[in-house]
């Protein structure tokens, strides 16, 4: 076989080892969705199933192997002929079909979990791959428990099956045992041991017990493994299995000579696919895909991060598949990400009262954990404050209207520390108090669109509202938020009118 000698294979175990997670279970539809955007995603293997274990999982890998055109659709087994028997079945329209077979390795699995001895396992292991390579050309076989197997009776093993016809040979720490030097060393002793390794690839497959799954993974592939076995977010049975983006953002993140085929801007709408159809939440603080891995809240950080984006990343939000990082606005932050919020929302800087924005934002910040565009909007759009250094404020606001009454609106307006005052009609009290400003602004202000939108519900609610002037042949856009939505809009459009002034 000959292979790409620095190309790392990228096995998915999703749709086999992250289903058997209680509550994780997918149909077929289901797993054609997931497998397809694997397939866009750039992996080399995707490992469909168990096709003994039922008949749902058995249709599966007949459906997916149907439906995937590119990577390679590999069926589980066990060494035992009915199940390599049912396995080759499901695979018979896969266009680059493999059969997954093995037994344990360990000496306590040889003796507590088939009661057997390690002649009587190497001989069974031989005659699965035999079996199988009746079958398929491409028959991976795993060595259970191998992170606590013997180093010299698992080579024994390996360059059997090997010599049996394994293409792949899968060297796995199935309970998350081994220390990274440990099971480098295991994969570097197999290189060096196994005279016939150089006919297989060798796959790492690494569970979390011990948190430990992606380091085993890097340190089988720089001693020598060239598939790892891994799953989106990192599920799995008990504490998981190694995930396929923290391993993948390592290879391209350092320079260890070593690539995969995997297009890594999939990341974040994968994770989310995976997420929501197996009912798995990502932890927030997940590597890579979690929602606060790029989130920057401490006010050092965040200070850093503005002045120079290398200070606190080391990976773009955008090769994930992220817009940009999120400057999280919280009581810990400082002026520099409070100005950079407020640029993002079209602010500008020169012309508002920071001090005061900031002095305001702080008490706030300390009721609510995280502030939102809204608040910072709502912050802003204050009628009462002085938000801008020279903007217009609202002093006063007094509408008068009902079903005998003509709409009328009485206002204040305080600009450069001169007080206005004026009286207008409009067909309701939102145009009666717009008539009324602009007859004090005396500018030629276009209103092109004007939005309510209740924040929560309720009759009591804090009304948001949205305006977009013309000025000039400019648009600008103003928001405004009070219990009254009269005065909502008053803010709104002043709020408007103080971005242009």
């Amino acid at each position: 076989m000959i292979h790409d000698p620095n190309k790392v294979y990228i096995f998915d175990t999703t749709l086999r080892d992250g289903e058997q997670v209680p509550g994780c279970q997918l149909d077929t539809n289901q797993k054609i969705e997931i497998a397809k955007a694997l397939e866009l995603l750039g992996v080399d293997v995707i490992e469909a199933g168990f096709p003994i274990s039922s008949p749902g999982d058995f249709q599966s890998v007949v459906e997916l192997s149907k439906a995937i055109k590119n990577p390679t659709i590999c069926a589980l087994t066990r060494a035992i002929k009915g199940d390599i028997d049912v396995a080759a079945e499901s695979l018979q329209y896969a266009k680059h079909p493999r059969i997954h077979t093995g037994i344990g390795s360990s000496d306590m699995h040889i003796k507590y979990k088939f009661n057997s001895t390690r002649e009587k396992i190497l001989e069974r292991a031989v005659e699965a791959v035999k079996y199988a390579k009746k079958f398929v050309e491409d028959v991976e076989f795993y060595a259970e428990d191998a992170g606590r197997a013997d180093n010299a009776f698992l080579a024994q093993m390996i360059e059997a099956v090997i010599a049996a016809g394994a293409t792949v040979v899968n060297i796995p720490d199935t309970n998350g045992y081994c220390m990274p030097d440990q099971y480098g060393s295991k994969i570097l002793y197999l290189k060096e041991n196994v005279k016939n390794i150089d006919q297989a690839i060798i796959s790492v497959h690494c569970h979390n017990d011990l948190g430990l799954a992606t380091a085993n993974s890097i340190a089988g592939v720089v001693n020598g493994a060239r598939q790892i076995e891994c799953t989106i977010n990192g599920i799995g049975e008990r504490a998981g299995n190694t995930a396929l983006e923290e391993v993948s953002m390592i290879l391209k993140t350092h320079s260890l000579g070593l690539h995969t085929g995997i297009n890594s801007k999939h990341f974040t709408e994968i994770s989310g696919m995976v997420s929501r159809m197996m009912h798995m939440p990502v932890q927030p603080n997940k590597a890579i895909v979690g929602k606060n891995a790029f989130a920057h809240s401490s006010g050092i950080h965040q200070d850093g991060f503005l002045k120079h984006r290398e200070n606190y990343e080391i990976i773009n939000p955008e090769d994930v598949g992220l817009n940009s990082a999120d400057i999280i606005l919280t009581a810990r932050s400082g002026r520099h990400a409070l100005k950079h919020h407020l640029e993002r929302l079209d602010y500008d800087i020169e012309k508002i009262n920071i001090d005061d924005v900031y002095e305001r934002f702080l008490v706030l910040a300390d009721e609510k954990k995280d502030i939102t565009d809204d608040d910072l909007l709502f912050l802003m759009s204050d009628g009462e404050i002085e938000s801008y250094k020279n903007g217009y404020k609202l002093n006063l606001l007094q509408v008068v209207c009902g079903d005998q009454e003509k709409p009328t609106a009485n206002i204040k307006l305080q600009y450069e520390g001169v007080v206005k005052e004026a009286k207008a009609e409009g067909n309701g009290p939102v145009d009666a108090t717009i008539n009324a400003i602009v007859s004090i602004i005396d500018k030629d202000i276009t209103l092109k669109e004007f939005t309510i939108q209740a924040m929560h519900g309720g009759s009591d609610d804090v009304s948001k509202v949205n305006m977009k002037v013309d000025y000039n042949g400019k648009s600008f856009v103003g928001f405004g938020f009070s219990t009254d939505i009269v005065k909502a809009s008053a803010n709104a459009y002043l709020d408007a009118i103080n971005k242009f002034l």
